[in-house]
């Protein structure tokens, strides 16, 4: 067999992670016809048909599916290799791609981010907001932010802020209209905000626990969204109760602006975790990410 080059594979892969030869080539800085030409002969010298191509896309058949798999954790694993050269500069580079949450930023990210980029100016920061429990692996992240109870034994995880609560709260228009609830149960007679993680999934039921028992209510109202941010604008707009992090809503408290209620029914989260895949522990880069976001308290 006619043993396919090197240059090649990475061809492939990207046409595969992409299902598009026009982004893949613009990825790759080629043609996309001398892209589709190089996975012709691919093929040719394989004597396997890798891709089904249609007039609109693109995509692997099950041998391409079979060789993605194979193949592409050892050309990340090689990525990797070549950003942890960087250790050879005087001061890391590169850019940081990290999934989250609108408060996980605000929360945990906001208040260093300015130190951060001061002290390292050859480092980009990319964050991707989605509340959709996004595969680092698979989508290519360097790392996600998660509660420490959620993240997977194949992971690495260092804390990056401490154990919090939600706190169920309403503005003071919306209690001059309506008497607050004096335990969990009675929120099903009032207007909630609501928010669904995933477009696919459920509705969140708001978490309670008392004397031990934990258990969940599922709160009804006219708005859900996916940010936590849009919830306590709702709240603060008088629309209806929500139940959002402490720390975020704590100005607000402060203020008047809100008031909570149900306090000694909520319970505490484990704090947010920054987790990744261990071949990331090699980048002179993302190991001071770390250490600039991981929790003393």
């Amino acid at each position: 067999m006619a043993y396919p080059k090197v240059n090649d594979l990475h061809a492939f892969l990207a046409v595969a992670r992409e299902q598009s030869f026009t982004k893949a080539a613009a990825r790759l800085g080629i043609s996309p016809s001398a892209l589709s030409h190089s996975m012709r002969g691919l093929e040719e010298r394989l004597g396997l048909r890798l891709l089904a191509r249609t007039t609109r896309n693109v995509a692997p058949t099950e041998a391409g599916e079979r060789l993605m798999r194979s193949i592409a954790p050892l050309f990340d694993q090689i990525a990797a290799e070549v950003d942890a050269l960087g250790e050879l500069r005087d001061k890391p580079s590169g850019t940081i791609r990290i999934t989250c949450t609108d408060d996980q930023i605000e929360l945990c990210l906001r208040p260093k981010l300015a130190g951060f980029l001061a002290e390292y100016p050859d480092i980009t920061l990319e964050f991707y907001v989605d509340y959709g429990f996004t595969n680092v692996v698979e989508e290519r992240f360097d790392a996600g932010i998660r509660m420490g109870e959620s993240i997977s034994k194949d992971m690495i995880a260092a804390r990056i802020g401490p154990d919090w609560r939600l706190f169920v709260v309403g503005s003071p228009s919306y209690f001059e209209r309506h008497p607050a609830p004096a335990t969990p149960h009675e929120l099903t007679r009032h207007a909630c905000v609501n928010i669904r993680h995933r477009p696919s999934g459920s509705i969140y039921a708001w978490e309670f626990e008392k004397d031990g028992q934990a258990f969940s209510v599922k709160v009804e109202g006219q708005l859900v969204f996916n940010s936590i941010i849009h919830v306590l604008n709702a709240a603060l707009d008088g629309i209806g109760l929500a139940y959002v992090p402490e720390q975020l809503v704590a100005p607000y408290l402060a203020d008047g602006r809100l008031k909570q209620v149900l306090t000694e029914w909520c319970p505490y989260f484990q704090g947010y975790h920054l987790y990744y895949p261990n071949r990331r522990q090699a980048s002179p880069a993302f190991s001071a990410l770390v250490d600039a976001l991981r929790y003393r308290g």
